[in-house]
Parts: C-alpha cells; sequence; structure tokens
C-alpha cells in the first residue's frame, strides 16, 4: 500500500510540474501544437492531482494500518483494470494506455494475494 502510495504520489507530482513529461511516461505523444478546443493539459493536471491526492490517501492508510481501507481498492482497482482496457479495445485510448491498466490489475492481485495470506495466518498483524 505505502509503496503504491508514493509511487501514484510521485507520478502525480510529476503530471502537475510536467504535463508532458507524465504523457511521455505513460508512453503517450505530446503533439507539438494544440489545436483549439484541446484541453489535454487540463485533463493531465485533473488526473495528476487525483493520482497525487490518492497516492497521500494509500501512504496514510498504510501508516494507519488500516485493513478495511486495503480490502476496498480490490475491486475498484480491477474495475478501474476493466475500464481502461476496455478503453484500449474500443478505441477511446491509445494501446500506450494498456500499461494502465495492467499496473492496476496487478496492484490488486498483489493487494488481494497479501491480504489472503495475512487472513490464513501469514505474517502480519490482525
Amino acid at each position: 500500500m505505502a509503496v503504491f502510495g508514493v509511487l501514484a504520489a510521485a507520478l502525480g507530482a510529476v503530471g502537475l510540474v510536467s504535463p508532458a513529461a507524465q504523457l511521455s511516461v505513460l508512453g503517450l505523444v505530446t503533439p507539438g501544437e494544440r489545436g483549439s478546443g484541446d484541453h489535454t493539459p487540463a485533463f493531465v493536471t485533473a488526473s495528476s492531482m487525483a493520482a497525487l491526492n490518492m497516492g497521500a490517501y494509500y501512504v496514510l492508510a498504510a501508516l494507519a494500518d488500516w485493513r478495511a481501507f486495503f480490502r476496498w481498492t480490490v475491486p475498484f482497482r480491477l474495475l478501474t483494470c476493466t475500464v481502461f482496457t476496455a478503453a484500449v479495445i474500443g478505441g477511446r485510448a491509445p494501446e500506450a494506455f494498456a500499461g494502465v491498466a495492467v499496473w492496476e490489475g496487478l496492484g490488486a492481485a498483489a493487494t488481494g494475494a497479501a491480504l489472503r495470506y495475512e487472513r490464513r495466518g501469514g505474517t502480519g498483524t490482525r
């Protein structure tokens, strides 16, 4: 949880400081010229701010050892994986965006596996 939180917050900060760098990290091309009505920087800013906040939530939840929060993230990260995958398949997002879907899916799987391991008597407090 804490590692994901720090990574999300760091990527959010990158997007706030340099939207073009954030697009590059995601494997998306930054156009040299923007057409009228292109609000890409605004959307990158909004999603970057959301990532920064989400990262802070994850770090704080990890510091508080808030297991309920950890459990809640699993289905919602799987939903995010599904929506992002559908966006790529449906042509609403470029193929590079599939990496974000994989990130969310693997994060959900790792979190779910760790929670299950602990519930079955593995290491950790409970």
